[in-house]
């Protein structure tokens, strides 16, 4: 069973999340907003350009009013400058003034759900660290979690704040 500490608790019943698992959600989260997030990440991970790696991820970020933002990875022969799908999601949601995310659904082709990387943790950690991430393979299965608890002590304005005052 799923247990993240948000303020309501709603059980799942049918759906990608199976029966009877109950997952607590943040009030801006809502299980239509995941569900609609995690197809709107599969459909776009048909679309990410993977031609080294052959590694389709798709990536959906719900903002607080329960829009979407979609967003792929899309290699490059150097490797340093591929984008991860998280962060062409942040980009995405940037671009369409939308900055209050809640939510970052993760869709990968592989055996267990794959978290956001570390530079991706950091990049969405400017969004608020309290974000639900959820990630799922296109076989079914799910791993749910926050952003806080993949990145706990992540680098934030009140570090640069704090600069030279020792």
């Amino acid at each position: 069973m799923f247990s993240v500490p948000f303020e309501k608790e709603r059980p799942l019943g049918r759906g990608i999340f199976g029966i009877g698992h109950t997952l607590n959600l943040r009030h801006r989260v809502n299980r239509v907003d995941l569900e609609d997030a995690i197809a709107a990440a599969a459909a776009v991970r048909q679309r990410a350009y993977a031609p080294y790696s052959n590694f389709l991820v798709g990536a959906a970020l719900v903002d607080s009013t329960g829009s979407i933002h979609v967003g792929c990875n899309v290699e490059n022969v150097s490797f340093g400058l591929t984008q991860c799908a998280e962060r062409s999601a942040v980009t995405s949601a940037t671009a369409s003034n939308h900055r209050d995310i809640v939510a970052c659904v993760v869709v990968t082709d592989t055996p267990e759900p794959t978290m956001p990387c570390g530079a991706c943790r950091q990049v969405l950690a400017e969004y608020g660290s309290n974000m639900t991430i959820l990630s799922v393979t296109v076989g079914g299965k799910e791993t749910i979690t926050t952003l806080y608890d993949l990145l706990p002590h992540a680098f934030d304005s009140e570090a640069l704040n704090k600069g030279g005052t020792e």
